[in-house]
């Protein structure tokens, strides 16, 4: 198994949910962590409490579906850390509709956040892996990626070009020797699966909570690395 400790992550979308829940655990195995998002209120109070557990920890205000933003993102990042040994593509948004009903703008939001966003992460921290002759890069796309349903065609379509991506990603990146992941899990108790979508009551006994999720990425990071986890799911053993 690899130890993580010392190591350099960027997780978008850090500041809550699952990503603030991966950046816990991940400086909890003495990961310095980075995370963006565009609440700098949620920014800085999750960064103070990664600072408790004794790692370099910062915040960088950012939406990833704008590549300028990205650009800079990743630069101030790069500045603080040498190195960014680990990019967890987190962040994305959604909204249900129909497709008669949703707004074109909503549609092509979901798509340059969800999407765009994920390429233009990639493609910024790419070269920085690539230099140092390694790294690990998850993406998180969803089961809604792996079939669609009802009123959820943008968000079903987003995920699953960030399956595709992910993919020819990982068969691009393998002779670097840096790894890359897809991650398709179902509802997760979150903020926004709880609060925004009300798509689940966050019962603890039957859904996934974000440390469930957040520990099978350290597990996945600790492989040994001639090992590739090329993909994943995570559902809850009791629905």
């Amino acid at each position: 198994m690899e130890n993580l400790k010392g190591k350099s992550a960027f997780i978008t979308g850090g500041s809550r949910g699952l990503g603030k829940a991966t950046a816990i655990a991940l400086a909890k195995e003495g990961v310095n962590v980075a995370i963006s998002g565009r609440n700098e209120q949620q920014l800085q109070e999750t960064t103070a409490e990664l600072l408790r557990y004794g790692v370099i920890a910062l915040y960088v205000v950012c939406n990833v579906g704008q590549e300028t933003e990205v650009q800079a993102a990743v630069e101030k990042v790069n500045s603080e850390f040498p190195e960014i040994d680990i990019l967890i593509n987190n962040a994305g948004i959604t909204a249900f509709g129909s497709v008669e009903e949703m707004a074109s703008t909503k549609w092509e939001e979901i798509i340059q956040v969800n999407v765009l966003g994920v390429y233009y992460v990639a493609k910024a921290v790419i070269p920085l892996m690539k230099k140092r002759g390694s790294g690990d890069i998850i993406n998180i796309a969803s089961t809604a990626g792996l079939k669609g349903s009802a009123n959820s065609s943008a968000y079903s379509a987003s995920k699953s070009a960030v399956i595709g991506f992910s993919e020819s990603l990982m068969y691009e990146m393998r002779k670097e020797n840096i790894r890359v992941t897809t991650l398709t899990p179902s509802t997760i108790a979150t903020d926004m699966t709880i609060s925004d979508l009300k798509i689940t009551d966050g019962n603890p006994e039957k859904v996934l909570q974000p440390e469930d999720f957040a520990e099978l990425i350290v597990d996945i990071l600790k492989f040994n690395k001639r090992a590739l986890i090329a993909n994943a799911s995570i559902f809850s053993t009791n629905p």
